[in-house]
C-alpha cells in the first residue's frame, strides 16, 4: 500500500508537532506554513489556544505579496521577531510542521534567531 505524498507530510507534520508539545513545557510554539505562492509564521500559545503574534508574506506593507522565496522567508523571520518582542516573548520551539528545515524554512528560523528569538 503507497502512501501518497499528502498523506507523507500529514504524518511528519503530526510527529514534529507531537514532540514539540512533549517538550514545550508552557512555551510559545513558533508555527510555519508553506504554500506555493506564500509562507506565514504564528506565534500560538498553546495552553490558551491563542495566537500571539503572526507574519505573513500576504502582508503588504512587506512588499512580498505573492512570493515564496528565500528573501521573503528571511524578512518574514525578522518580523515575526519584532512582533515577538513586542509581544514580551524571547524563548518558543521551532515547529516546521512537515517542512523540511531547508531553504525558506530554515532563513526564516535563522532571521526569527538574529531577531532575538531564541529556540
Amino acid at each position: 500500500m503507497a502512501n501518497t505524498k499528502r498523506d507523507l507530510f500529514l504524518k511528519r507534520r503530526l510527529r514534529v508537532r507531537n514532540k514539540i508539545k512533549a517538550m514545550s513545557h508552557g512555551r510559545l510554539r513558533l508555527s510555519v506554513h508553506r504554500s506555493s505562492k506564500n509562507i506565514s509564521v504564528q506565534l500560538i500559545d498553546d495552553v490558551k489556544g491563542v495566537t500571539v503574534a503572526a507574519a505573513s508574506s500576504l502582508e503588504k506593507a512587506l512588499g512580498f505579496v505573492g512570493k515564496n522565496n528565500v528573501e521573503a522567508a528571511a524578512k518574514i523571520g525578522s518580523v515575526i521577531a519584532e512582533r515577538a518582542k513586542a509581544a514580551g516573548v524571547e524563548e518558543c520551539y521551532f515547529d516546521r510542521g512537515g517542512f523540511l528545515f531547508h531553504g525558506k524554512v530554515k532563513a526564516l528560523a535563522d532571521a526569527a534567531r538574529e531577531g532575538g528569538l531564541k529556540f
